[in-house]
């Protein structure tokens, strides 16, 4: 059996009140049951990293930021990312785009799944990080987790995550079904 994955769960956004942790209490249990896969939550508040203003993206020369070369380093340890995402003005937040654009070597050729949340489950933001995440020679994977619709009114207006239903589960499953297939054949292929 080939070793675990180790996985980046990326909490993506950072305002107060954020839906986020929600997500990830819904998503956790789902995460820590596999077998084959190891995680941690990396939640972008930890990292405080500073809106981006380099000389040069990273991929053509190494970052200044401190806080920059701390959240790279720790991206290297990791065979794939799950970003939870909101969706903001149809599009991912801020403090996602900028946690892609400060790192370079940590993403290269990785998979990455999403879960995303909202009035549509983030569906823009998806598709947007989906072609951000094909610049850093990712893999993102099909499967992916969404919580719209009446799924996330029910969730703000206070259902816990617990009593979500099990509808989630497949899309859920076959996310991290993909994120092994990806991971290991990116593993295998870097030798």
């Amino acid at each position: 059996m080939a070793a675990k994955l180790k996985i980046g769960v990326i909490v993506g956004t950072t305002r107060q009140g954020r839906f986020a942790d929600k997500a990830l209490e819904w998503f956790e249990p789902k995460i820590a049951a596999r077998e084959d896969l190891d995680y941690e939550v990396l939640d972008l508040r930890d990292f405080a990293l500073p809106m981006f203003d380099e000389a040069a993206p990273p991929a053509a020369k190494p970052v200044t930021s401190p806080a920059a070369q701390a959240w790279e380093k720790k991206l290297l340890e990791f065979d794939g990312f799950i970003v939870l995402t909101a969706e903001y003005n149809h599009s991912l937040p801020a403090s996602i785009k900028n946690a892609f654009d400060y790192a370079f070597k940590g993403w290269y050729r990785k998979p990455l799944g999403t879960m995303g949340y909202g009035g549509v489950g983030a569906a823009r933001a998806v598709e947007h990080l989906r072609m951000i995440a094909i610049n850093f020679g990712m893999v993102p994977v099909r499967g992916a987790t969404t919580i719209g619709g009446a799924d996330f009114v029910a969730a703000m207006q206070g259902k816990p995550a617990s009593e979500w239903g099990d509808h989630l589960d497949a899309p859920t499953t076959e996310m991290l079904d993909d994120m092994v297939f990806w991971g290991n054949a990116a593993k295998a292929a870097k030798g």
